[in-house]
């Protein structure tokens, strides 16, 4: 089992609001738990040292999100609750950053060059012009349940620690994790979304979790405004004033 949650029965999940996040309602399904309290770390504040799991979010530009890190500090509070015994999650782009070395020598997003990484796994990526996006269906390795979610990233990451997947994707093997267990990251979007593996996962840290299919749950919860909407608008009516007016040629 991880590191327990505190005194409180809660589980902090410490989230760094980088400058260029993306796709950060990966993070809506652990903050729907009842055992999970996920803190929203603002630019200019530091990471709650009591915080028992850092999620690093997607970023729409890595090496630009990776600067950010070290000007508010971040690189090394991260870095440091890693070597208490504290775990990290990277998601694409904070996927990227958990590695030696980001490179982009062709410049894609921005000057040609390259950053250092937190070196919290031993992996290194290389930005590439073409961009991944696909729908994924995907299976936990460490957990061995079902995975459903996308993908949608720039650059390919290779090293050693990438022999520990975290995701069977499509039938490949996707992103990484540490040696000890603690460090893990992935580029697949929707991660926390399976009950099952949100389930299993917390587990590790001793909170209970419903197997709840999170975007099943999102599906339902539209379907039910759609309805209630059925209700009290005339639909009929309002496609009809949508229809565009067809212009008479003889009008003067």
């Amino acid at each position: 089992m991880f590191g327990g949650a505190n005194r409180s029965g809660m589980l902090k999940v410490a989230v760094p609001l980088l400058g260029r996040i993306a796709n950060f309602d990966d993070l809506d399904p652990l903050a729907a738990e009842e055992g999970v309290n996920v803190v929203m770390v603002p630019p200019g504040d530091p990471i709650p040292g009591d915080a028992h799991l850092i999620v690093i979010p997607g970023s729409k530009s890595t090496v630009s999100d990776l600067k950010a890190l070290d000007r508010n500090g971040w690189r090394r509070q991260i870095v440091d609750h890693a070597r208490r015994g504290g775990h990290v999650v990277g998601l694409c782009g904070g996927y990227q950053m958990l590695g030696r070395v980001v490179r982009d020598p062709k410049g894609i997003e921005g000057a040609p060059g390259e950053a250092e990484g937190l070196g919290l796994l031993d992996i290194e990526t290389v930005m590439h012009p073409a961009k991944t996006v696909h729908n994924a269906s995907a299976r936990s390795v460490v957990h061995d349940v079902p995975l459903t979610g996308y993908e949608i990233h720039l650059g390919e990451t290779i090293g050693p620690d990438c022999a520990r997947p975290v995701a069977i994707i499509d039938g490949r093997p996707d992103g990484a994790i540490s040696a000890d267990g603690r460090v893990m990251g992935t580029y697949l979007h929707g991660l926390f979304d399976a009950g099952g593996f949100r389930r299993a996962f917390l587990a590790g840290f001793g909170i209970g979790a419903e197997a709840v299919d999170h975007r099943a749950r999102i599906e339902a919860a539209v379907d039910a405004i759609a309805d209630e909407l059925e209700t009290v608008v005339a639909a009929d009516a309002l496609l009809e004033a949508a229809r565009p007016v067809r212009c008479r040629s003889d009008l003067r």
